[in-house]
């Protein structure tokens, strides 16, 4: 069984080489020694490949369409991956603009799997964000430090599954009765990168990838803007890592990350254009404000104020087993339509809000909530 799923990745990997020499990849292997191909952490990626990545290959092919065809984008993100990390070992650290200029054949892959989330819903849909969002995790490669907007590697890869594993969960949900080979796809997606790609990082780049002290210089060109209707780049990593601005030197290099956002905010007048204050516009001198507060102003203040206070609306499945509604304020609408009796609700911090569970589930708590409706079989 081993045998054949190596021959179906090297296989695959035979095809993704030949679209590199076609163009389809914007970088060619590096002319580099035997021995860079047989560093530890090179070889440990051959071994996540055939040991995680082969599954979810052979689970793509046995469901076709397009399932195989973002499942083939996938692996050839990871071969990019692999070329940059063997280049990375030849190169020396370079700029914010060699940076880009660096990773951008990885961003393309990227976004060729989100531009195929784009436009008429597939019936695939949950698989291709599911793909599609969960590439994000090779963007841990562009870590340069503390400073850089991002977490750390091995956080940074548990943070993007997470924004992939919901479209995952509804595949499992969707598939669990129906079709074995789409929950072991599923399946062999999540392992691909928990516990695969983040154990890979935790071994050999707990601190982001380790550039030559003396090797060749990577290219600063800045990359050209995307032709218009292109597919924007993923959100991670940060806008800034693709930056086309040299950097400075010491305290004049411009911040990155939410110190670039403050950083931007002190430097504009936020008061240019506002109207003053006459005595008869303050508060206190208002005949029609007379200390009174009404009731409705009190309703929603208090409700402003306890969202504030505990945090976004929720209406999510999580785990594949425990639907969540959390801080619901006023919303008379709330449907949970695709559940089963092994799943359970937790409702938590709603207020005037209705919930319609149209099916049967495990058990249903209420916690912290106020004129709370809930509708149920």
């Amino acid at each position: 069984m081993e045998g054949k799923l190596i021959e179906r990745l090297e296989a695959a990997v035979a095809r993704l080489e030949a679209l590199s020499a076609g163009g389809v990849s914007a970088r060619d292997l590096p002319d580099s020694g035997v021995e860079v191909y047989s560093d530890p952490s090179i070889v440990a990626f051959d071994d996540l490949m055939a040991q995680y990545a082969a599954r979810v290959s052979s689970a793509a092919e046995k469901i076709g369409g397009q399932v195989l065809d973002v499942t083939n984008i996938l692996l050839e993100a990871f071969y990019v991956q692999k070329k940059l990390l063997i280049e990375i070992k030849q190169t020396q650290k370079p700029d914010m603009a060699g940076l880009a200029e660096f990773l951008k054949p990885l961003n393309e892959v990227i976004m060729k799997a989100n531009a195929m989330t784009e436009g008429r819903r597939s019936d695939f849909f949950n698989h291709l964000k599911s793909a599609g969002d969960s590439l994000s995790a090779l963007a841990w490669i562009a870590y340069t430090g503390k400073d850089c907007g991002m977490s750390m590697p091995i956080a940074h890869v548990e943070e993007s599954w997470q924004m992939a594993e919901f479209y995952n969960n509804k595949v499992l949900v969707e598939y669990r009765n129906k079709d074995q080979n789409h929950v072991e796809w599923a399946k062999a997606l999540k392992e691909l990168y928990l516990p695969g790609l983040r154990d890979y990082v935790k071994s050999h780049y707990p601190l982001g990838p380790v550039w030559a002290a003396s090797g060749k210089k990577a290219s600063s060109v800045p990359s050209k803007a995307p032709p218009p209707g292109a597919p924007a780049p993923p959100p991670p990593p940060p806008a800034s890592l693709f930056s086309s601005e040299p950097s400075q030197p010491s305290s004049s290099q411009p911040k990155q990350g939410m110190s670039a956002v403050f950083q931007e905010i002190n430097t504009v007048n936020v008061t240019a254009g506002l109207r003053k204050v006459t005595a008869d516009m303050k508060t206190k001198n208002r005949l029609d404000r007379a200390g009174v507060v009404s009731a409705s102003e009190k309703e929603t203040r208090s409700s402003s104020s306890s969202f504030s206070k505990a945090g976004p609306p929720k209406l999510e499945l999580q785990m594949g087993r425990k639907w969540v509604v959390e801080n619901q304020f006023g919303k008379k609408n709330l449907v949970i339509d695709d559940c089963d009796a092994k799943q359970s609700v937790y409702v938590f911090g709603c207020k005037d809000s209705v919930l319609q569970i149209q099916g049967k589930v495990n058990n249903i708590t209420i916690d912290k909530c106020s004129k709370m409706g809930v509708v149920f079989k």
